[in-house]
């Protein structure tokens, strides 16, 4: 029997199969698509995801392919400078295509021992008290202890295990393709600048190659989504937004997107889960779908591998629930607020300029942007310690830096005074001996996703947290 089935090959899914195989776990990823795709739906990673690669020891692959651009302009396309003191290392967005990134989790998996199955569409599922059955289209049938349905925002998985999926339908459709040019940059440029003023959801963006990325609002909203745009109503709709089409031609793709936004009731039935675009959905505002799907997966791949593993604590796997839908209920309410806020209804444009004379607070536009960058999220654990239910930014020590510490994804303790002990728990929390001078604590526990259980210097506190995140001492 497998451990578990991944259903969908896309950043989620291939996450969290990276994830659970670095702890040994039985992996098969199925995506239905016979062929990578070829469109970009994300355009790259913010802080949280980058420092997520970066724990796991996979962010020099993505630098060497990606560009690092400064933190301004992700709320609402209001451009104020990026903020100091943002609470990350990476303090830079990182340009990089889906497909690449797709590209490259995939090499990872593949790399640590996961079998990815293309052309294998999951088309139904049932399960019992001990595992679950997974029906393809082909008929075959597999059975797993997990599944995950990573399968995207019409996700099978979720509709077979009758979720709910409440929220807004598509009130409004953007065009968006990779096209050639005949105008110029200086003219797409000049273009840009002007149409933006007022119109953030229009303009073309090089890539490169003489090849642009071109967005234009739609006229209406498609009846049936799955029918790409044609090129002439791209470049229609290009006429009446910016005053030209800047001579597109020869597609690459055409796509389009709306704006519904909905979450799932429920990210968990069962031994069946739900990540990413299956579990919710909202308008590419600030560019946050790629990376909360990432984070997902970040979350819940080692409480999985724990209770595969026989340590898991009662009732960690019910804390990815607790911690993601939260999570994403805000991601939600942000992009249905930058929604409004690129309306051009006037009584939106006058909230988006009292919100832009705001932002010329340096707390204000931080607070946002940190939204944006998921670098502020704090999960309730019960503590009235501010760090605790936080991640841990990446800190230089004296012999070494804390994400270079996590690559294994295990649990560590970070000990600054040389005096704490996780003797029975050593199989599955490292203890780090090491300072820093940008820790004002003596010690923290933190989980394999980076957030921290605890911090202190009193061992009896210590041993009385361990078993709620890392299960019964080992004797």
């Amino acid at each position: 029997m497998i451990d578990v089935i991944v259903a969908g090959g896309g950043p989620t899914g291939l996450m969290l199969a990276g994830e659970l195989r670095l702890q040994g776990v039985n992996v098969l990823v199925l995506e239905k698509d016979a062929e990578p795709t070829k469109i970009v739906r994300s355009l790259g990673m913010h802080a949280r995801t980058i420092e997520i690669m970066d724990q796991r020891g996979l962010l020099d692959r993505f630098l060497e392919l990606g560009t690092k651009h400064p933190l301004r302009g992700f709320f609402a396309g209001i451009n104020r400078p990026q903020p100091e003191g943002l609470d990350t290392s990476h303090r830079y967005v990182l340009s990089i295509p889906q497909p690449t990134t797709d590209r490259l989790l995939a090499e990872h998996a593949v790399e640590i021992g996961v079998e990815i199955r293309r052309g294998s569409e999951l088309v139904g599922l049932t399960q019992d008290d001990d595992s679950v059955t997974v029906e393809l289209a082909d008929d075959t049938r597999l059975q797993t202890r997990f599944l995950v349905g990573c399968d995207g925002g019409r996700s099978t998985v979720r509709k077979a295990l009758g979720v709910h999926f409440p929220g807004e339908p598509t009130r409004v459709d953007t065009l968006l393709g990779e096209v050639e040019l005949t105008a110029s940059l200086e003219t797409v440029m000049a273009v840009n600048a002007e149409v933006r003023k007022t119109q953030v959801r229009a303009g073309a963006m090089p890539l490169g190659d003489g090849v642009y990325r071109v967005v234009a609002p739609a006229a209406g909203v498609a009846e049936d989504r799955a029918v790409p745009p044609t090129l002439e109503e791209l470049k229609q709709q290009l006429i009446a937004t910016a005053g030209t089409d800047f001579g597109a031609h020869s597609p690459r793709w055409l796509s389009r997107f709306g704006d519904a936004t909905r979450q799932a009731e429920r990210y968990r039935v069962g031994r069946v889960f739900l990540a990413g675009d299956a579990a919710h959905i909202h308008p590419p505002m600030g560019g946050q779908g790629l990376n909360l799907g990432i984070q997902d997966s970040f979350n819940l791949g080692w409480k999985l591998a724990a209770t595969l593993g026989g340590w898991a604590p009662d009732g960690l796997l019910d804390t990815y629930e607790a911690e993601r839908h939260p999570v994403a209920a805000s991601v939600l309410d942000n992009t249905r607020a930058q929604m409004t806020l690129v309306s051009l209804d006037p009584g939106a444009q006058a909230v988006r300029r009292l919100l832009t004379e705001l932002m010329e607070f340096d707390d204000v536009n931080r607070y946002l942007i940190e939204k944006i960058i998921a670098v502020g999220i704090r999960y309730d654990f019960g503590s009235t310690d501010d760090l605790v239910g936080r991640r841990l930014r990446d800190v230089p020590l004296e012999h070494s830096r804390l994400f270079e510490l996590m690559h294994r994804g295990r649990g560590l303790l970070l000990d600054q005074t040389g005096q704490l002990s996780v003797a029975g728990w050593a199989d599955r929390v490292d203890h780090v001996v090491d300072v820093s001078e940008e820790l004002d604590f003596p010690a923290a526990l933190l989980r394999p996703d980076g957030h921290v259980a605890w911090v202190g210097e009193d061992q009896e506190e210590l041993t009385r947290t361990l078993p709620r995140w890392f299960g019964a001492a080992m004797h």
